[in-house]
């Protein structure tokens, strides 16, 4: 804001001086980069993705919200769900993001005003074009079975018969880093036509993503120096770079970028946009999207579109992911804890991410303070109990256990050393009998109270009886919900027999916690999970009443 106004002042003062305004705003615009979100078009073509029509619409009225400048729809000409995506989405009004419609260049035997592909992009009544064309001279000769110069021909045509039409245009360069390596000077001359037929962005595509960053930096570069137009990037995975490259397109001159909401894609994926964007704000100092605003909806917005794809968060990915800070090593913790940026390249609430401190074999006392703190407990990391807690769940973790995704089960141990615990849960017995109409009876007796229940399975079964003898004491119990249940095999545990690991999460819609159980059968694994989960919901809301809402171990 401060710099428009500036340049403003600028326009006026040249306007009273009577002298002529003969520069325009590229000092800028070029700290600006405009991102083309693809999720809804190439990211639909990676394996075992599939968008229903609302989905589609959910996700575009997310990136509108996110602040990306084109949303690319689809390829109306391709499918009838494309098609109605174009039609559907001009019931909503958009804050910034413009819609794109993709198509390929005209086919080679056929006139632009006959061409299927282009006139379905007219017909699609969007503001936007985005179209591929050949820039290989191998594919123009080998695959469209055309001269180069028709294809020159082929690439111009197609942009100014969309021009015509009204339409701003994005021409995404297929293949171009293969092809400027193998026919530099042809590659150029196709990236010229486009820019000569009106293209207002020429995207420069490793589309087959097998192209290293520092030959995307040597070929973009000289690709700017040729081309007035604005440049632009689009890159694949296929050799874990599309990230890199892209930033290192944009550092070589490109100011326009694409990719998708996590990478989805094609074979290997796409340039994840979830990495991209706080990269070039936070580290490289540019414009993008809504800035920091945005920044803090990343988190979200990756996992609502995990979630509408059905797939589970990656939580390593970099910057959203739960483990992207979290923090293991006993080092590092109490470094952390002392300078976050230790350890921290960036502070995890700019990109609305949170500091994890995991508990495991390889913690220090500090990661036990971490999370005590937490909980309002605050303790001195050389107190020796903190210390004989650690062993104990070292000696737990050599069993079986893995506290670093049960880490419940961890503090209910250091509660224990510390004298802090009060023993709610007297489980004194129970029992478990399988019908044959796959429903189970669970038996308990607990704190002097016996109960039966049915249930279906017999971890269903314990739960509900556990519940029906604990709340006449503990209302609060009723709260409880079990919303994740896994049975893990560990490996590699010495001096042991088969063991299975079961990991229970549960919630009361105000925070969620993890704990485990251990032991050669899966039933009692699930029942010693069970306990330590309503045990430690009681601890919090009996015993450390000063306990955070929403924390989350």
């Amino acid at each position: 804001m401060a710099l428009k106004m500036k340049y403003d002042f600028l326009l006026l003062s040249l306007k009273l001086l009577n002298l002529p305004i003969i520069f325009h705003l590229c000092s800028v615009s070029k700290k600006s980069v405009e991102v083309l979100d693809t999720t809804l078009r190439d990211g639909s073509q990676g394996a075992n993705i599939s968008f229903t029509l609302n989905d589609k619409i959910k996700i575009a009225l997310l990136l509108d919200e996110l602040g990306v400048d084109y949303i690319e729809g689809g390829w109306p000409g391709s499918n009838p769900k494309d098609e109605e995506f174009f039609r559907e989405i001009k019931k909503y009004r958009l804050s910034k993001a413009k819609i794109a419609a993709f198509g390929s260049t005209k086919r080679k035997d056929v006139s632009v005003k006959e061409d299927i592909s282009l006139n379905s992009i007219v017909k699609a009544d969007v503001d936007v074009a985005v179209i591929f064309g050949k820039s290989w001279s191998l594919h123009a000769t080998e695959v469209l079975k055309v001269t180069k110069q028709d294809n020159l021909d082929i690439v111009y045509d197609s942009i100014n018969y969309l021009k015509s039409h009204g339409l701003k245009v994005i021409f995404d360069a297929e293949h171009f880093y293969q092809g400027f390596k193998e026919d530099p000077e042809y590659a150029l001359e196709v990236v010229k036509t486009a820019e000569s037929a009106g293209a207002d962005v020429i995207a420069l595509a490793d589309t087959n993503g097998g192209t290293p960053p520092f030959e995307v930096y040597e070929i973009t570069k000289k690709v700017r120096e040729v081309l007035q137009v604005k440049l632009g990037i689009h890159a694949h995975n296929d050799i874990g770079c599309a990230v890199a490259n892209s930033l290192m397109a944009i550092k070589a001159g490109a100011r326009h970028v694409q990719g998708t909401i996590n990478g989805i894609g094609e074979r290997t994926g796409n340039a994840d946009l979830i990495q991209i964007i706080p990269t070039l704000i936070l580290k490289m100092g540019l414009n993008a999207l809504n800035g920091q605003e945005s920044l803090r909806k990343l988190r979200e917005v990756s996992r609502i579109v995990y979630e509408i794809l059905g797939l589970p968060p990656n939580p390593y990915q970099p910057y959203v992911g739960d483990n992207a800070f979290a923090h293991k090593a006993g080092v590092h913790v109490d470094a952390v804890m002392k300078v976050p940026r230790a350890y921290e390249h960036v502070d995890p609430s700019l990109v609305g991410n949170d500091r994890k401190f995991v508990i495991s074999e390889l913690s220090g006392t500090a990661n036990l303070v971490s999370y005590l703190q937490g909980l309002g407990i605050a303790v001195d990391k050389k107190d020796e109990r903190l210390k004989k807690a650690l062993n104990k769940i070292k000696e737990l973790e050599a069993r079986g256990y893995s506290f670093d995704v049960g880490p419940a089960s961890a503090i209910l141990i250091t509660l224990k050393e510390l004298n802090i615990y009060k023993n709610y849960i007297n489980l004194e017995y129970w029992k478990v009998i399988n019908e044959n109409n796959g429903l189970s009876i669970g038996i308990v007796k607990v704190n002097s109270q016996l109960e039966v229940a049915e249930g279906v399975g017999p971890v269903n079964a314990i739960d509900r009886a556990l519940r029906m003898a604990l709340q006449r004491v503990y209302p609060e119990i009723g709260e409880v919900k079990l919303i994740d249940y896994r049975v893990i095999l560990p490996s590699e545990i010495k001096n042991t027999e088969s063991v299975v690991r079961v990991t229970i999460e549960f919630t009361d819609n105000k925070m969620n916690w993890r704990t485990e159980g251990v032991s050669k059968s899966v039933v009692e694994a699930s029942v010693m999970a069970l306990v330590d989960g309503l045990d430690y919901y009681l601890q919090l809301k009996k015993t450390l009443k000063t306990a955070v809402d929403n924390y989350i171990v």
